[in-house]
């Protein structure tokens, strides 16, 4: 008769797999709750102890943990291995259904203890799902219930085929080098460490990734803090791979303000952004900042969208709305367009790490949160700003530190009018922001995420009348770009902080 091994602290569907087993002449072993559950089913199980002849020690910390169980789990079908597991009283173990103690519910309860979460790390589990997936040609190890229908179903044609049991050996080991992940997570751990694992579960596939011809999926990290990852979708079609990427970034931007804030987000970076005494207002800066480029946007808000504010964005097609609320008259506003991607997300707390993919690697970095404190601001400058000029030029560089590299802004009256990114070379940035402002760069802000390598910039600047600049400084040149902004009467700050993002 062959045996099969049943120890799961979930027990979906573990009477109906037993029942299945025992109809094929299997003997099911049986630990603590699992045995209890089956045997109140009236299934015939036996006990682990009476296969180990060894009671249940430490509250039921070592049962499992003998050498009848883990001979019988990985000894190979030899006469060799057969016949040592005999010589002990042991036999061949040939399913083995195992998951594990709940350690990441446990873990993100906010109101369990260190020493709760301790004790729902399983140690017993673990081991047994590994030493069946090693030996996978031999037993057919399971850790998820949804596959026991899939386990009956090849038994009921003859025997589990070898390819099927090498995809449940696989998700075997995924499954506990992701239960460790998390413990390792829990755990202190220095901020850069030798050796890392992230812990991430499938929140679902994508029509497609950043082009129609290539796959996707999105993946949540684990434990999440927020952001998009956790997001309540009210309406309209699946996020896309593009969505999600310019959801992500547009929430970031709205999260930097307390003020009521609007933003309008394509490829990742702002082609309109405001700040006003209400939403309203916010967004109508936002759109006004560039009402070509937001067609088919995203646009984000930190303040709960009224009735008045969704009216405003009727006639403008969106791909995708972000607030942390909705009023009723609102979202009745938003459903007349079905497709449209309604977000509720609340703005970010902590911006935590930033993980950055490339070939073969990842790079990891700090969040950047830091900010220029005000007694930090050096005017530079034989002109001193105006309290407007100081106004706009704070604004300025709140805004441009989420703008691709080389980035240049240009901000007036607490609203983005021109934006210069991703070019080769900071001029053409320069150019680019001013050629989006036209003539309301007179009198305008502009924030440099880097220093100016050259003076060109400042003559660029002040030709379109851009009054203030902020900038890091630090270039060899500045003297350069100080004397040039002197002759044209122009102020400039110094943050000693750069903004590069790449």
């Amino acid at each position: 008769m062959k045996r099969a091994l049943l120890s799961v602290y979930d027990k979906v569907g573990i009477v109906e797999f037993a029942d299945e087993l025992v109809k094929r002449k299997y003997e099911i072993v049986s630990t603590g709750g699992t045995y209890r559950t089956l045997k109140d089913k009236g299934i015939p199980v036996t006990y682990i102890s009476e296969v180990t002849d060894f009671p249940e020690i430490l509250d039921g910390r070592v049962k499992t943990l003998h050498p009848k169980i883990h001979g019988g789990i990985l000894a190979k079908d030899t006469s060799a291995h057969v016949d040592q597991l005999t010589e002990i009283g042991g036999r061949l173990i040939d399913i083995v259904a195992v998951n594990l103690y709940p350690f990441e519910a446990v873990s993100q309860n906010p109101d369990s203890t260190f020493d709760e979460v301790l004790e729902n790390i399983d140690i017993g589990g673990p081991c047994m799902l590994r030493a069946a997936a090693k030996n996978h040609p031999r037993v057919v190890v399971a850790c998820d219930p949804r596959d026991y229908s899939a386990i009956i179903d090849q038994l009921q044609s003859g025997e589990v085929a070898q390819a099927f049991r090498r995809t449940l050996a696989a998700k075997a080991f995924a499954h506990t080098a992701y239960y460790d992940t998390l413990i390792t997570q829990y755990l202190d751990q220095p901020k850069f460490p030798h050796r890392m694992t992230i812990a991430l579960q499938k929140s679902g596939e994508l029509r497609y990734g950043e082009n129609p011809h290539q796959s996707g999926a999105f993946y949540q990290q684990v434990p999440v803090s927020g952001g998009v990852a956790v997001a309540k979708q009210l309406q309209g079609k699946a996020l896309s791979f593009n969505n999600i990427m310019d959801a992500d970034a547009a929430w970031q931007m709205v999260s930097n303000f307390e003020e009521p804030c609007a933003v309008a987000v394509k490829h990742n970076n702002p082609c309109g952004l405001g700040v006003a005494e209400n939403l309203l207002h916010a967004y109508q800066k936002a759109y006004e900042g560039d009402t070509v480029s937001i067609f088919g946007g995203i646009v984000a808000c930190n303040q709960t969208m009224d009735k008045q504010t969704a009216l405003a964005m009727k006639n403008v097609f969106l791909e995708v709305v972000i607030a942390p609320d909705f009023t009723e008259d609102a979202l009745a506003i938003l459903k007349k367009k079905p497709n449209l991607r309604v977000l509720k997300l609340a703005p970010m707390v902590n911006q935590g790490d930033e993980w950055k993919k490339v070939t073969g690697g990842v790079l990891i970095q700090e969040g950047n949160t830091l900010d220029v404190m005000e007694d930090q601001l050096q005017v530079v400058t034989k002109r001193q700003p105006t309290d407007t000029e100081w106004e706009d030029l704070r604004f300025a560089w709140k805004t441009v530190k989420f703008v691709k590299s080389n980035g240049i802004v240009l901000c007036k009256d607490n609203q983005l009018i021109g934006v210069g990114t991703g070019q080769l070379n900071r001029l053409q940035s320069v150019k680019l922001s001013l050629e989006q402002a036209g003539q309301r760069a007179e009198g305008a802000a502009l924030a440099s995420d880097a220093f100016f390598p050259f003076a060109d910039n400042i003559e660029a600047a002040a030709s379109s009348g851009v009054t203030a600049i902020i900038q890091p400084g630090g270039s060899i040149r500045d003297s350069e770009v100080i004397e040039l902004c002197d002759q044209f009467n122009m102020t400039m700050i110094f943050t000693g902080i750069r903004h590069f993002r790449h």
